[in-house]
């Protein structure tokens, strides 16, 4: 009997349960600014987060196990358990051929935005931080298959010293939002000088940052309101991983890829069909405008090779293509579960179709060797 394929998935997520900061923050200092779930006795239920209501629908999404893609869950009993609950999600994984499981957050943000928002740095840490304890108290401390991340505060001292506390805890990466300008005002650019901490920590560490696709919704065109909800959710799957196009642009050009060889980047929700015009395009003008002689010693595409990763989790023509151009050393895959997208629970199906003609040593790597070399599984 042939043994059995290996599957890290390097892309789902857990949804925050309504005590997660209620649990962990002082009612007497914080009051009613602790993000909290809200239900009135009609209507959808909503997350309010240092006084800001964030709509229950678009952070709690969950298609994947409700049923159709389409549904919303709009109140916290509409919520199945497994999106919460890490006993239930080993069983789901079981069911889809998961072996371990890379997570990121929901209510917090798929990147941390939602906290990067707030503008008060004590509350921000309290509430990154809860949400860090979380993670390794409810699910890396039930399995460990379950591989947490940590999210972290904007301001770059601030967010190494939180790298640093979360990974002594057992975090294994870093979830940062790739645009904090679009968060709030007075922060630097990604690229300024400022974030030299994080990059530092990260690569002193040795663990991955991650730029999630979705987290900056500026870079996506908003869909027709003249669309059917089905046709905007539609919609909204095509732009969001095509967003990540001038992302990873951008740190390819930027100081935390250049001047941090041991740096490894993270593209999660990516999926593979514009990676190879973005690096294409990317040497073209390298060479164009003879970048190297202005300090470029290395093309886009060598940088990308050497630190950097892209995942899918339905692709097959575009996972062709990316092989012959990228190549496998450089390409993850997972579930993306419970989010609507997510083939749950036929990934094995997706990873049979999609894996069809490729080689088994290049399989290995995409579907574990990769990641497990990036997480120290």
């Amino acid at each position: 009997m042939a043994a059995k394929q290996r599957f890290l998935s390097v892309d789902d997520h857990v949804l925050e349960h309504p005590q997660v900061w209620t649990k962990r923050m002082s009612k007497a200092k914080w009051g009613d600014r602790i993000p909290h779930l809200k239900e009135p006795a009609k209507g959808a239920a909503k997350w309010v987060v240092d006084g800001h209501a964030v709509p229950l629908a678009r952070v709690a999404d969950v298609g994947a196990v409700l049923g159709a893609p389409s549904e919303r869950a709009t109140r916290w009993s509409d919520v199945p358990v497994v999106a919460w609950d890490a006993k239930a999600r080993l069983k789901s994984m079981d069911t889809d051929g998961v072996d371990c499981s890379v997570l990121y957050p929901m209510v917090a943000g798929v990147a941390g935005e939602t906290f990067g928002r707030i503008t008060d740095p004590k509350l921000e840490l309290a509430c990154v931080q809860a949400y860090n304890d979380w993670l390794i108290e409810e699910w890396a401390a039930v399995s460990p298959r379950f591989i947490p991340q940590c999210i972290v505060p904007l301001a770059p001292e601030a967010a190494a010293a939180e790298i640093r506390r979360a990974v002594a805890k057992g975090h294994k990466g870093v979830v940062f939002p790739a645009i904090p300008l679009h968060l709030r005002d007075n922060v630097p650019h990604i690229n300024d000088e400022a974030y030299e901490p994080v990059w530092r920590t990260c690569e002193e560490l040795g663990v991955p940052v991650c730029f999630h696709s979705g987290a900056s919704p500026e870079l996506e065109m908003e869909p027709w309101s003249g669309f059917s909800p089905k046709l905007r959710e539609a919609y909204r799957a095509i732009t969001r991983p095509a967003g990540n196009s001038t992302i990873v642009g951008n740190m390819l050009m930027s100081r935390a890829v250049r001047f941090h060889p041991k740096l490894k980047v993270v593209f999660p929700e990516s999926a593979l069909g514009w990676i190879v015009f973005a690096l294409e395009m990317g040497d073209h003008q390298f060479s164009n405008m003879n970048l190297k002689s202005r300090g470029y010693d290395h093309t886009l595409t060598e940088l990308f090779r050497r630190q950097c990763y892209v995942s899918a989790w339905y692709d097959k023509q575009s996972l062709q293509h990316a092989l012959r151009h990228v190549g496998a050393a450089n390409i993850l895959w997972s579930t993306n579960f419970p989010q609507t997208t997510s083939p749950w629970p036929d990934s094995r199906a997706f990873i049979s179709h999609s894996f069809e003609d490729v080689p088994a040593g290049d399989r290995d790597k995409i579907l574990w060797g990769n990641a497990a070399a990036l997480y120290g599984v």
